[in-house]
């Protein structure tokens, strides 16, 4: 079992999302001693505060995953300058009851990628405001704004010898920011 465990949140629910190809390759840039498991989020209600004192299966299994992890890895798309709202409403979700955030004290790293030439930059940012506000102290440095262009991944879907050590290094980066926080 490998030391540190990773929930994977991707905020794309597209079978063929960038995203969830960007969160799958680069989790195979980590020591062994990291592991992954992205998270479901696409079965979840629309939050409602009513129904936190009673929440449904799926919000149990997330926050459980959450809370089982040592840190968090966001992979989200950017949809009109923001985050998608299936991350939000995971995010909400999980942050409720208040007072029973989930998310609370995990370390994070944020990361995004897009067709557009700014690559996820507004969706990170929103992100990582609301993650400030939740206690998840957020990598700040590297910042990794990736667009989508050949070469970004290989044929085997892994990262292409382009984006390679950018992304290495961010990995490096994020995996000493987790070996640093976690509890």
């Amino acid at each position: 079992m490998s030391k540190y465990q990773i929930a994977v949140v991707v905020g794309s629910l597209r079978r063929d999302s960038f995203n969830r190809k960007l969160a799958s390759a680069v989790v195979k840039l980590a020591p062994s001693e990291f592991s992954f498991k992205q998270v479901q989020i696409g079965d979840l209600p629309l939050y409602n505060q009513d129904d936190d004192a009673n929440q449904a299966e799926s919000v149990k299994r997330l926050k459980n995953e959450i809370k089982g992890a040592q840190g968090l890895l966001f992979v989200t798309p950017e949809y009109n300058r923001s985050i998608p709202g299936v991350l939000k409403n995971a995010i909400d979700h999980a942050s409720r009851p208040y007072g029973q955030s989930a998310w609370a004290g995990k370390p994070a790293g944020v990361l995004g990628v897009s067709v557009g030439a700014t690559g996820t930059a507004m969706a990170q940012q929103h992100l990582r405001n609301v993650l400030a506000y939740l206690d998840v102290p957020a990598l700040g440095q590297p910042e990794a704004f990736i667009q989508v262009k050949d070469g970004l991944f290989d044929e085997a879907g892994n990262i292409g010898a382009d984006s390679k050590k950018f992304l290495q290094n961010w990995m490096d980066q994020y995996v000493a920011w987790v070996k640093k926080h976690a509890a």
